[in-house]
């Protein structure tokens, strides 16, 4: 049962299930333990909240083969790891903020995220799926600019201002896939398909990932992990394409929903 996190009409911070009549309904329990129950109470969601507190943001960078031939980058020998500030987290349908000090460089990656479901250290790839509570869909926003040169040739500050990482609406539950599934990834830009991908051509599955990410490091639950983006980022093109005022970003993932965010400055 897909879940996600609202602020209600009354006020109240929930989660919610969409039911086979499209509608949303109030769950009752905690998604990191499995326990949710869907009610019959009916949610009109006010704001859409990421789907939870995330007390860290982890990602990969270049983990998709397309990805790296059109950065011109070499297949990387292990992952690539950066982090984004937590106040960069946003839900479904919150804007997009251009920053000030940017300049015509700020792009889109369309992503598939896991939710870790408890601590985890020391993690076997093979046992990692019972550390993640799902997969959820993000925005890995990026400032060009920022990312390759003055934030230091650190990737972390083009990468962290606000609003920077839009994720949700909803999250798959790891019990409810096979570990060999494969999501189908689709980035449009005010309508039109810029990326099309699968994370089939992933470098490092998401198991892997996690096992990489907890060697003698706790992942605390709760932490999201972006797992990287296939072809087709904006910076890549010829002409380029920077996200402008206006702008509407919607990605989708196979069984899981669609992210769709709008561009403000």
């Amino acid at each position: 049962m897909k879940w996600g996190r609202v602020i209600s009409e009354q006020g109240n911070i929930v989660y919610v299930t969409i039911a086979d009549d499209n509608h949303l309904y109030e769950l009752e329990g905690n998604p990191l333990c499995y326990s949710l129950r869907m009610t019959d109470r009916k949610v009109i969601p006010q704001k859409w909240l990421p789907p939870i507190d995330a007390p860290a943001i982890l990602c990969i960078g270049l983990n998709y083969r397309g990805h790296a031939k059109e950065t011109q980058k070499p297949i990387p020998e292990y992952p690539v790891v950066f982090m984004k500030n937590l106040f960069a987290l946003t839900g479904h349908l919150e804007p997009i903020r251009i920053p000030h000090v940017c300049n015509d460089e700020v792009d889109y990656e369309g992503e598939l995220v896991i939710i870790i479901k408890s601590d985890a250290l020391n993690v076997k790839a093979e046992e990692a799926s019972q550390y993640i509570a799902g997969f959820t869909i993000g925005n890995d926003v990026s400032a060009r600019k920022w990312q390759m040169e003055l934030g230091g040739g650190q990737w972390v500050r083009g990468k962290s201002f606000d609003t920077f990482a839009p994720a949700g609406p909803f999250v798959l539950p790891v019990e409810d896939i096979n570990s060999h599934q494969s999501f189908q990834i689709t980035t449009k830009l005010n309508q039109q398909i810029v990326q099309s991908g699968n994370t089939s051509d992933m470098i490092f599955s998401p198991y892997e990932l996690v096992s990489f990410l907890s060697q003698d490091t706790t992942l605390k639950a709760g932490t999201l992990i972006f797992t990287g983006t296939p072809a087709g980022v904006g910076w890549a093109r010829s002409p380029k394409i920077t996200l402008k005022s206006g702008d509407i970003v919607e990605i989708e993932i196979s069984s899981i929903g669609t992210l769709r965010n709008s561009v403000i400055e």
